[in-house]
């Protein structure tokens, strides 16, 4: 088990929808944004189907969807926003999906890539298996010249990437309440997602039990570490 990186002076991290980081690293990324780090995120799909209501209007979703996942990168200091809108859903590893995330990877060149375990057993929804493919499959293509050179944009290779949601966690990094505070306000910027995915309802109490339960998701992260609160990750670093 390891604990704390060195701050990256750039990271990047690469979700399936709007609001998939801020669950996975949340937290980690106001830590790093507060100490200095240029952030940058990488939302794949266009989450044109995350409603329970079969009235919804998709196109309306998507776009309110990428309001909501820029109002949350603000509450947590990231730099800037990156949309590939995939149908939602329908996302895949195919090549030309990868050559956008290595253009991504490549344009920012960042020292940490955050992205999906995608080898978590039993993981239902396929965006979240192709993401986690996708990102470290870029990775690779980023690293090597002779992956994609029609971008043309220099070869990067990340020093570290952290899987979140993963499998076999054995890195945690230590945050303290403000940072936890962060990925809470971040995840409520979210708000088309507060009756399905976060189960949020009936007003105040709905908000407090969303409240207690994310605060003690990162208690039980950081008390792997003696921490009272953190995030953890799967840690690669042959990259």
């Amino acid at each position: 088990m390891t604990s704390d990186l060195a701050r990256p002076a750039r990271a990047l991290a690469i979700g399936a929808h709007p609001d998939d980081i801020e669950f996975g690293c949340g937290a980690t990324l106001a830590k790093w944004s507060a100490a200095g780090s240029v952030l940058h995120l990488l939302v794949l799909t266009d989450g044109s189907k995350g409603s329970w209501d079969p009235a919804r209007d998709r196109n309306e979703l998507s776009a309110t969807r990428e309001r909501e996942q820029i109002a949350a990168a603000e509450r947590l200091g990231v730099a800037e926003v990156h949309f590939l809108r995939r149908v939602d859903g329908e996302l895949v590893d195919d090549l030309a999906t990868r050559a956008e995330v290595c253009g991504v990877i490549r344009a920012v060149r960042p020292d940490a890539v955050l992205a999906h375990d995608p080898w978590k057993r039993y993981r239902i929804h396929p965006d979240h298996r192709h993401a986690g493919w996708l990102a470290l499959d870029a990775i690779v293509a980023a690293r090597d010249p002779l992956f994609f050179p029609e971008l043309g944009l220099a070869p990067h290779r990340p020093e570290v990437a952290l899987l979140f949601e993963a499998e076999i966690r054995d890195h945690v990094e230590r945050v303290d309440e403000t940072h936890v505070r962060a990925r809470i306000e971040a995840l409520l910027a979210h708000r088309s997602q507060w009756e399905s995915t976060m189960r949020i309802s009936g007003g105040i109490s709905g908000r407090d039990r969303f409240d207690d339960e994310q605060r003690r998701e990162c208690a039980d992260a950081g008390a792997v570490v003696g921490a009272s609160l953190g995030e953890a990750f799967k840690r690669l670093t042959d990259l």
